[in-house]
């Protein structure tokens, strides 16, 4: 699917916060010129074509109760690598999974970000998350302090590619 100015446009707009109105996509239509039909449509050509995975609510973690997070490094081999995150990825309390190659003096090359309530809830999560993948080697790097929390940014408002 080749993008067009005005897809750009529209996805400018989405990776941002969407009005606060019972038909956000109505008001995103009337500040581009079109139809709340057509970006309707639009959106869901993008999705159709996998241009866009998804959207959705981005939870401040920390506001709901969810004050503990671990980013789990695992080592496991490369040819279960896939299995193993597949594994992983089915736990709901895991937003994040990532495979990745290993540096040489960092083996680990499975990466999954778990949320608890607290350091004792994740310790427990990951111990069982361990036992159903088979993948025990692993290291726990919790979170002290959220430094940047954002949406990422592909396209400004006016669809053109964004620097910055």
């Amino acid at each position: 699917m080749q993008l067009e100015a005005t897809d750009k446009k529209i996805i400018a707009r989405l990776q941002g916060d969407l009005p606060l109105e019972s038909r956000p996509f109505a008001a995103l239509a009337r500040e581009l010129g079109l139809s709340e039909a057509e970006v309707v449509a639009r959106i869901q050509a993008l999705s159709d074509h996998k241009v866009m995975r998804r959207f959705g609510a981005t939870l401040r973690h920390q506001r709901s109760g969810f004050a503990s997070n671990v980013m789990v490094a695992w080592r496991v081999p490369p040819e279960r690598a896939r299995e193993v995150g597949r594994a992983l990825s089915a736990f709901r309390q895991v937003s994040h999974c990532y495979w990745r190659e290993p540096c040489d003096d960092f083996p680990y090359n499975l990466f999954s970000m778990v949320h608890g309530r607290d350091e004792a809830e994740c310790r427990a999560m990951v111990a069982e998350m361990a036992q159903t993948a088979e993948a025990e080697e692993y290291d726990l790097l919790f979170s002290l302090e959220e430094l940047k929390k954002t949406s990422m940014r592909y396209f400004d408002r006016e669809g053109e590619i964004h620097e910055g």
